[in-house]
């Protein structure tokens, strides 16, 4: 009922010429839904940049999901942030039903709006007997690598070292996106202010090194991250390219605005396809 009611304002704020959300191309043009898949079917590695508590990015995902399965059928890969390397083996485990689904929530560390905002993607492939990759390297040694650098994971088994990217990690920390994160941390000691963008990079490569490992060639792989992740061409865009410069990868990025007539100047150029949303939309949490 609730998702009704929901997916009923969003027509009701269409239909009376006031758009919960729009579409803008990297060039700040506004672009139909429709158009956006079919230019994005072809691509190798579609990077799904949401809002971790927004509706409306949720939403789409689904949407863009069910589409492009409609293009790609079984050669359609899906993968996502929200899931760590290390509890691959029980999103497996339940999407080929070996596990209930009750096992699969009391052994996967899930993120607290799982149930609302991933389920529907996990179901989806679950259904349509889709690949789904767990990406995202395990938090804890993020949090190693914010407290103690890049040399931590030296240190690391083997076992675990199969978890994350292959080291030594490249890292360059002239990317905007990095340098603006120690903007952000300018509150830190400064051994953790260096830190700091370390452990989003060590997020950014384990998640391309993951996905380059799951594609196959004829697959499609369309991943689920935060908007920050593949931003700008960087992050994870920046780590795929460097494995393969050749790739073919098309950016959704989610952004809030007072207004969706138009796109503020400061997105162009940054995305491929940019989707703004009303600032005062409803939060999942």
């Amino acid at each position: 009922m609730k998702k009704i009611l929901f997916l009923a304002i969003i027509c009701l704020a269409f239909i009376n010429g006031n758009p919960a959300y729009r579409i803008f191309k990297e060039n700040g043009k506004p672009i139909r839904y429709q158009k956006m898949i079919k230019q994005i079917s072809n691509a190798d590695i579609v990077l799904f940049g949401e809002l971790h508590n927004n509706p409306i990015a949720h939403w789409l995902e689904l949407q863009v999901t069910k589409d492009l399965h409609e293009q790609r059928g079984e050669n359609l890969v899906l993968g996502a942030e929200m899931f760590e390397v290390d509890n691959q083996e029980f999103l497996s485990a339940y999407l080929e039903g070996e596990i209930s689904e009750e096992a699969f929530m009391d052994s996967t560390r899930l993120w607290k709006n799982y149930n609302t905002d991933y389920k529907p993607l996990v179901e989806f492939a679950k259904k349509n007997q889709l690949h789904f990759v767990a990406s995202n390297i395990p938090r804890r040694y993020a949090s190693q690598v914010f407290k103690g650098g890049f040399e931590v994971l030296d240190k690391l088994s083997d076992e675990e070292k199969a978890w994350i990217t292959p080291l030594p990690v490249a890292y360059d920390p002239e990317l905007p996106g990095y340098k603006s994160m120690k903007k952000m941390g300018m509150h830190m000691s400064a051994d953790k202010l260096e830190n700091f963008p370390k452990a989003q990079a060590i997020k950014d490569a384990t998640m391309a090194h993951v996905i380059l490992s799951n594609l196959k060639s004829g697959q499609q792989f369309l991943h689920y991250n935060g908007a920050y992740h593949s931003n700008n061409y960087e992050g994870i865009v920046w780590y795929l390219k460097q494995a393969n410069p050749n790739l073919k990868i098309a950016t959704i990025y989610t952004a809030t605005a007072n207004q969706v007539r138009k796109m503020d100047k400061d997105l162009k150029g940054k995305n491929n396809y940019v989707i703004v949303v009303r600032e005062d939309m409803t939060k999942t949490y």
